[in-house]
């Protein structure tokens, strides 16, 4: 009998571990919300948005401790060698009519194992928009979860009900290594009860009836602003007013919303005035990214203040940090030189994972054995701990310099300070 994707495999048991602990650590804050809405004992798919290539589907990987399967574009699996890394990942591929008639035949194998994988109690996961987009919106949903879904339930939906869960994903930045990612598993669509209560005969209109019901759900689960001409300064706005504020992810991306709501009650009262606004937050938001000022740096009052204490933890940690740039200077190198040549910079968080999982270890066991060799052991065992924490140290030192910078540039830009006041956010919203 054929191995099923699903199957217990010893390699990926053994470097799962090691994979999630990487995705974790890739992200100086991660959390983990509404668990408890994933029911049990029963056939689960999972609708996620898609807005950070393959960092998504590790996030996903890392949230819990569940076996789970993955669905992909088939384009990505052209090259056989990639193709059964992927299958080895358990990723099964699903293709468009634009990948061509003959790859679109092969959906029907995808279905068959999809539907296999939830028979068998392993979450299934897929990205129904289709491709992934740094936004915080939503794209149409493609058919091909709730066709899953609907094949599934006519199988064994007497048996074991099938249940399609909401879920989204929210980012703290989408090009920024070690920002924060958090996971928010939303209210489950009983997929059984649904088409044994529907009077509709028509399929693919109860399958429209989904998709649209998904969407909805999805879009409460994350800062989502309506994919429209205001986008843009909608987003500058929540971001100014939030940006800097310090909690829980999960509570930011209520405070997200509520200013979202906020936003899109005042363009519907007050059109004119709304317009005139987002074009002025329009205009601030391009000056300020060309003189290269963070946004957090823009709602405090006293950026002099706070870029002082900023500078204290900067000479403090310049040792440990000069340290850390020689030790980890390869591979942060080739993750700049790819991360240069790459057309979609939405892949630059996957490729910065990437060359750490490889080079990090080798880093850290060569220079373990340096030390110990050199060193008495109880220093070498200090520098093996502070070598160990070493990368994250450096990007972190780095992220925080450049908050230190823009804090210091904000503190002499009245003109563009002025600018900021004159848009009386806070009033507003």
């Amino acid at each position: 009998m054929a191995k099923k994707i699903q199957d217990p495999d010893f390699w990926y048991s053994f470097f799962l571990p090691y994979v999630n602990w990487h995705t974790r650590t890739s992200y100086r804050r991660f959390e983990v919300h509404g668990k408890e809405n994933v029911p049990k004992d029963a056939a689960v798919i999972f609708g996620v948005n898609h807005s950070n290539t393959l960092m998504d589907a590790l996030v996903l990987l890392s949230s819990n401790n569940a076996k789970k399967v993955f669905i992909a574009r088939g384009d990505i699996f052209k090259n056989p060698v990639v193709a059964k890394i992927l299958h080895f990942l358990r990723i099964l591929p699903i293709f468009r009519i634009r990948n061509g008639v003959a790859a679109v035949r092969q959906n029907d194998d995808t279905l068959d194992k999809a539907v296999d994988v939830i028979h068998d109690n392993v979450d299934l996961y897929l990205f129904p928009e289709g491709m992934h987009r740094t936004k915080h919106s939503l794209m149409r949903l493609s058919k091909g979860l709730f066709h899953i879904a609907v094949d599934a339930n006519k199988q064994f939906g007497e048996q074991k009900p099938v249940y399609i869960i909401p879920t989204a994903i929210e980012y703290g930045d989408y090009f920024r290594y070690r920002s924060t990612a958090m996971i928010n598993f939303g209210k489950p669509i009983n997929v059984t009860e649904f088409m044994n209560n529907t009077t509709e005969e028509n399929e693919a209109v109860n399958i429209n009836i989904m998709k649209e019901r998904l969407h909805d759900e999805i879009s409460k689960l994350f800062t989502y602003i309506p994919d429209d001409e205001d986008y843009d300064a909608i987003w500058e706005i929540v971001k100014m007013k939030n940006e800097k504020r310090v909690g829980w992810l999960y509570k930011k991306m209520l405070r997200n919303r509520e200013t979202v709501s906020k936003a899109l009650r005042f363009r519907e009262e007050q059109p004119e005035e709304a317009k005139n606004l987002f074009e002025r937050v329009t205009a601030f938001a391009a000056e300020r990214k060309r003189q290269k000022i963070s946004v957090t740096s823009t709602a405090k009052k006293y950026p002099l203040l706070n870029s002082l204490w900023k500078m204290a933890i900067l000479l403090v940690g310049l040792p440990y940090f000069a340290a850390s740039a020689i030790v980890n200077l390869p591979t942060w190198l080739t993750t700049q030189i790819i991360r240069k040549q790459l057309k979609d910079p939405a892949f630059g968080n996957t490729v910065s994972y990437g060359v750490r999982f490889v080079l990090s270890p080798i880093v850290f066991i060569a220079g373990t054995i340096i030390m110990f060799c050199k060193l008495r052991w109880p220093w070498a065992l200090l520098g093996t701990a502070l070598l160990f924490f070493s990368y994250r140290i450096l990007v972190d030192y780095g992220e925080l310099a450049r908050r230190w910078i823009s804090d210091v540039r904000w503190t002499f830009k009245k003109k563009l300070r002025k600018q900021y006041e004159a848009l009386n956010l806070n009033k507003l919203f």
